[in-house]
This record gives C-alpha cells, sequence and structure tokens, in this order.
C-alpha cells in the first residue's frame, strides 16, 4: 500500500509539475512573424477605404475619415479656385500681349495652350463634359476671337470663384464650353492664314 501510495504521490506531483510548465510556456512571448506589409484596400469610387473584412466602423473612425473626406475635397475647391484665377489672369495677359498684331506669337500660342488645359480641368471638376455648341456671334476675326476668349476666361473665373464647393454649376460648365469654343475658333483663324 505504501508503495500505491508513492506511486500515486509521484504521479501527481509530475502532473502537476507539467501543468506549472505549461502556464509558464504560455505566458512568455514569443517575437512576431515578419510579415510584408499589406498593400492598402482599392479606393471606392467615392474615395473612402473599405476594410478587407467590411466590419463596421466605430464613431471615431467614422469622424476620422468624414474629417479626411472634408480636408480631401477643401484642397481639390481650393486648387480648382486657383486654376480658376489663373484662366482669368490669362485672359487679360492675352489680350495685352496680342494688343495690335495680326498673328498669334509664340507666346499668345502658350498662353491659349495653358487656358485649354485649365479651362477642361475646370469643368472636369465641375462635371461636365466636351459638347458641341454654336456661338452666336460668332467671332469674324482673330482679334474678335482674341477679346472674346479674354472675355469669356474672365466670366468663367469669376463664376467659379463664386460657386460653393458642393455645388455643381451648370454655368460653369456652359462658360467653360464657351471658352473652349472659342480656343477652337482662334485656332481655325491661325491655321486659315498659313
Amino acid at each position: 500500500m505504501k508503495k500505491v501510495l508513492a506511486t500515486t504521490y509521484m504521479f501527481a506531483t509530475l502532473i502537476l509539475i507539467l501543468l506549472c510548465a505549461g502556464v509558464a510556456v504560455s505566458q512568455t512571448k514569443t517575437p512576431p512573424i515578419q510579415r510584408p506589409s499589406p498593400t492598402p484596400p482599392p479606393r471606392a469610387v467615392d474615395g473612402t477605404f473599405k476594410s478587407p473584412d467590411d466590419s463596421p466602423l466605430t464613431t471615431f473612425e467614422e469622424e476620422m475619415r468624414a474629417k479626411r473626406e472634408i480636408k480631401i475635397a477643401e484642397k481639390e475647391h481650393e486648387e480648382n479656385l486657383h486654376r480658376a484665377r489663373e484662366i482669368g489672369e490669362l485672359g487679360k495677359q492675352l489680350r495685352e500681349s496680342f494688343n495690335g498684331k495680326s498673328t498669334l506669337d509664340r507666346d499668345c500660342v502658350k498662353k491659349i495652350e495653358r487656358l485649354e488645359k485649365l479651362t477642361k480641368k475646370v469643368r472636369n471638376e465641375a462635371g461636365g463634359e466636351d459638347e458641341e455648341l454654336t456661338i452666336t456671334p460668332r467671332p469674324t476675326d482673330l482679334p474678335a476671337a482674341i477679346n472674346r476668349i479674354a472675355e469669356a476666361s474672365e466670366t468663367l473665373s469669376k463664376d467659379v470663384q463664386d460657386t460653393p464647393r458642393r455645388v455643381v454649376s451648370t454655368t460653369v460648365i456652359s462658360n467653360a464650353n464657351v471658352l473652349l469654343e472659342l480656343i477652337r475658333v482662334a485656332r481655325g483663324f491661325v491655321t486659315s492664314k498659313q
């Protein structure tokens, strides 16, 4: 009986030692496995990030996302306002540099190209597309076309600056398309003289 009792104590002690060792091993930290950093999830059409597990966001995360989207929208609006101011200035400069000339020099051509590029960006930011339109009265010569371009660029600049950030303005889109058509007309006078 003493032998059985001694064996039982020894067996119980062995189990106790194994349990304590298991607990001690499970409490020690193992170094994390180095994994490559994941690529950010693709942006949705609305500009928001979607998490891969589509878990609901906390209030804090929603607030941070909203603030980030507002900052991005404000930055894009400021860039658009800057483009509009530059459009107005280019129109004035184009009128001044062309004054008294019968043909476009290299400087005027560069200004027209820049004006066209900025106008397309402003129109696209406003949600517009290229559309066919006829201008009445149509300029009859290059000086008249340049004057109309200068007037249209000033009008477009003022319209963009007067339009609030969250508003889609059909006036801005329409004026941008008129300006682009006037630029095409002016280019037609240049190519017809050559």
